[in-house]
């Protein structure tokens, strides 16, 4: 008769594991959740494999155990739990409670006594039993019916090692109760069980598999036959130090004879998913887990289900839905095309909780014109859907994915899923999960209308309804015409560039043979390392576990003495030169011999533009390479193109943020600020200056902007750590103001969780307490500069309405076709070049009033790389 099967799991070492093994993540509160989400996904996996319906989880209670009683120093070695984790251990009980699980605790015993005694309990009474558990400690209780599951988990990924005692002895040489004894000889640092100084685990592995306990060792320690290799004092070694050898076996030993004792039926899986539990996996944002919650709790409880929807196919009930929203000024929209309808459009409304529909556009068109013209409609993913269909630009809009983004700007996705969990408490399926197309349009609708309020409401709280109703909204229109315009390429140009790169190509490639002696693959870490490391000897090889770092700050510090290094970097830069943007554009280049690149508005945290297929904002401008491709950018004919570009505006923000008088003054002055910083920090008159020392500034300028810290200071500057140091100092010393203005923001984003920018926006910190060092310090460099990045972004974005709205009114042709950063690229007719010139120059110059006045440089060219 097969045995029932129960998983028991170790609380604390299962969370710990996951929280090591699986990268941060927090919710939009900033609960720190990894530790929980990885555990989550452990237990569902082990519940699969092992086809069990019965779990239990312990957990060790926070207070001193029998073992330290034996020994006060037991785990006296232990760093104390990240705060990180420490607060994640009683949001999974509480949620393991909710799940309805059996949560297994005892003052003055570990974990480990408490998954003993109930394995060997539930063995006892016929079943079959499995420990889940990250300590090699709990193999001494593999049994015929007990398994020992041990999960490792890195890069979000896990592997389970199973053991019952063959695995054990196969393993570590030992049976699983001589496990203990060989803990017992070789201690354990991360429990600081002391064992017999000096025996490492192959001489206790010898002596346990010769004599099978410590006492029997012990017994034969002066035997004669008692020689372990190359230790021949182990004998004397055990014979000195045997009290410390039983002391650490009663402390590695696992106490099955706990007073607790479980009810095998109390255990059962089930119910599991419930509203309690689906409220906090909802609150703690696991969209991966949504499914699996749903999927159980429907067996129990009705699942929420969409409104009945109309499939309208008559143009008379068309319009009759359309007269009831004309009726009521306002409705959720959403229109998308159905792939397996031939890419037929369709619009989607919802009108109410109960009235929702789905309409051909071509039964629509009028109605849905005549709709817009008055009342104001919610929608997601609106500058997809102006792709679709023009004529939505004449309505007003509201883009509910857009007030999502502002409110927490951390998240991946803004899609109807998302907002229906964060801003209506409820789960639905998402994209993947769906059946069809029709779905995706009617829950996007349907959330729409039902999540407005909420996402309105908290924008005002936030502070961010201006930010949402005359920076982000009004700019969705603009991009959208940036990408149906797209940018001209004279592919030929391009073309013509990718074959002369792929000729560089290979005659470095031969070069770099020739100076190596021999053929290898330039592109492979391994190879090449080998190649320069071992067979060429060359100094400061960093050696990985794959093999030498051929990083590209390795190989900077060597090219200069070393003439091969410097191919292979140049080598290096030609290769990604080619693939990226000779042939990574070319595929982009349409029939129109255009590219319409992508603008994402809902991607960055500080609020900045993303490019995407392809990213035109990477393409470099400091090489003569990069400049070749920047010409390939052409402006149609009888236009020229024309370039604006703000004159260090995260500096002159800097200054008029932090309201120093001195940084001020000297902007206000048209000063060199550079030279000005120079002269501050390395104390020498203006005058005296050398192009050196305003290189050196200029990197301290900067690198204050991004909070730099002297160790990052002096890698880029190649100076020592203490003089890079005094850099800093110096310029805090001549402007007093900017540090207090930096140490304010870290000390706003200490309160709040977050820091904002002078026109609201919101840059959350959930990791600025963070216990973990280089987590906590990265939070902080962000909370000094977000404000200025993002304050920046905000501005841009600002000038990109006015001029898109001056132009418009001028009945310009002319057009904006790229952003890059502090960058305006337009496409310009050229009897318009004077107006669009003055229009775009005064728009970015006086978008904001701040006490040291924004500078545009513009320049015009027949190509970009002449008009930048």
């Amino acid at each position: 008769m097969k045995r029932e099967k129960i998983l028991l799991i170790d609380g604390h070492s299962i969370l710990s594991r996951a929280f090591y093994g699986v990268p941060f993540l927090n919710n939009k509160e900033g609960i720190p959740t990894n530790g929980i989400y990885g555990f989550l996904n452990i237990l569902f996996k082990e519940i699969e494999i092992e086809e069990t319906e019965y779990v239990a989880v312990a957990f060790d209670v926070p207070k001193p155990t029998f073992r330290h009683k034996l020994f006060p120093e037991y785990k006296g070695t232990r760093k104390g739990m990240p705060e990180e984790l420490k607060e994640q251990v009683p949001l999974l009980q509480e949620l393991l409670r909710k799940m309805h699980m059996p949560l297994l605790m005892m003052e003055g015993f570990e974990a480990d006594d408490i998954l003993g005694t109930v394995a060997k309990q539930m063995q006892a009474e016929g079943k079959e039993v499995v420990v889940v558990s990250g300590d090699r400690d709990l193999l001494q209780l593999s049994d015929e019916h007990i398994k020992i599951s041990i999960p490792k988990t890195s890069k979000g990924e896990t592997k389970v090692y199973s053991y019952y005692p063959k695995d054990v002895e196969e393993e570590w040489g030992v049976s699983p109760i001589e496990f203990i004894d060989l803990k017992a000889l070789m201690g354990d640092s991360s429990d600081n069980i002391p064992g017999v100084p000096g025996m490492g685990e192959k001489t206790a592995t010898w002596i346990i598999q010769k004599y099978k306990s410590i006492e029997e060792a012990y017994a034969h320690a002066e035997d004669s036959e008692f020689k372990v290799p190359r230790k021949p004092n182990a004998g004397k070694d055990l014979k000195e130090n045997f009290e410390l050898a039983k002391l650490s076996k009663e402390l590695a030993t696992i106490n099955i004879h706990v007073p607790i004792s479980l009810n095998f039926s109390d255990c059962k899986w089930e119910n599991y998913a419930n509203s309690e539990s689906k409220e906090l996996i909802r609150k703690w944002e696991f969209r991966s887990l949504y499914s699996r919650f749903e999927e159980a709790e429907s067996t129990a409880e009705k699942k929420l289900s969409l409104p009945a929807w109309k499939d309208v196919e008559d143009p008379y009930l068309a319009k009759i839905a359309f007269k009831d929203a004309k009726k009521q000024k306002s409705a959720g929209i959403f229109m998308q095309a159905d792939p397996s309808d031939g890419g037929k459009l369709y619009v989607y409304l919802c009108l109410s909780d109960t009235r929702l529909y789905r309409i051909p556009l071509s039964l629509c068109e009028e109605e849905l014109t005549e709709l817009l013209k008055e009342g104001e409609y919610f929608t997601l993913q609106l500058k997809d859907q102006y792709h679709l269909w023009e004529e939505l630009l004449e309505g007003e809009i509201h883009d509910l994915s857009l007030g999502a983004y502002l409110l927490n700007p951390l998240k991946d996705s803004y899609a109807y899923d998302d907002l229906a969990r964060d801003y209506m408490d409820l789960v639905l399926p998402g994209k993947k999960e769906l059946q069809n197309t029709a779905e995706e349009g009617l829950y996007s609708a349907f959330v729409s209308w039902q999540a407005k309020n909420r996402i309105f409401q908290e924008l005002k709280d936030t502070e961010q309804w201006e930010l949402y109703r005359d920076v982000e909204e009004p700019l969705v229109p603009v991009l959208y015409r940036m990408e149906k315009a797209g940018i001209l390429v004279d592919k030929e140009a391009l073309l013509s560039y990718g074959e002369e790169l792929k000729k560089n190509i290979a005659m470095l490639q031969e070069e770099i043979y020739a100076m190596a002696g021999e053929e290898f693959n330039i592109n492979s870490p391994q190879q090449l390392g080998g190649i320069l490391f071992e067979k060429m000897q060359l100094p400061g090889g960093k050696k990985t576990k794959t093999g030498y770092s051929t990083a590209v700050d390795v190989l900077e510090k060597l090219q200069e003495d070393y003439p091969i290094v410097g191919k292979i970097l140049e080598y290096r830069t030609y290769s990604k030169l080619n693939s990226t943007y000779a042939e990574g554009l070319s595929n982009y280049v349409g029939e129109d011999q255009r590219i319409h690149g992508s603008f994402q508005q809902m991607v960055t945290a500080t609020g900045r533009l993303s490019s995407t297929e392809p990213n035109l904002q990477n393409i470099p401008i400091r090489t003569e390479m990069g400049r070749v491709f920047r010409s390939v950018f052409i402006p149609k004919e009888g236009s020229v193109f024309l370039d604006a570009d703000y004159s260090q505006v995260e500096l002159r923000l800097l200054a008029s943020l932090s309201k120093d008088e001195k940084l001020i003054e000297a902007y206000r002055k048209d000063a060199d600020i550079h030279r000005v910083t120079a002269s501050e920090v390395f104390h020498v008159p203006l005058e005296e200056v050398t192009p050196e020392l305003r290189r050196n500034a200029k990197a301290v300028n900067f690198g204050i902007v991004y909070g730099i810290s002297a160790f990052g200071l002096s890698e880029g500057l190649s100076i020592s750590r203490q003089e890079a140091k005094e850099y800093i100092e110096r310029y805090f010393t001549s402007y007093p103001k900017v540090k207090e203005y930096l140490d304010g923001e870290v000390a706003f984003a200490r309160e709040h969780s977050f820091v904002k920018t002078l026109f609201g926006r919101r840059r959350p910190l959930p990791e600025i307490h963070a216990s973990n060092f280089m987590r906590r310090s990265f939070s902080e460099r962000v909370a000094m500069n977000a404000p200025i990045q993002g304050t920046a972004a905000d501005i841009i974005k600002k000038a990109m309405v006015i001029v898109d709205q001056k132009l418009s009114e001028k009945n310009c042709q002319s057009r904006i076709v790229l952003q890059i950063h502090d960058e305006l690229l337009l496409e310009v007719v050229k009897e318009e070049l004077e107006t669009v010139k003055d229009i775009l120059v005064s728009a970015m110059e006086h978008v904001v009033s701040l006490p040291v006045p924004l500078i545009v440089e513009a320049t015009v060219g027949n190509n970009w790389d002449e008009a930048h």
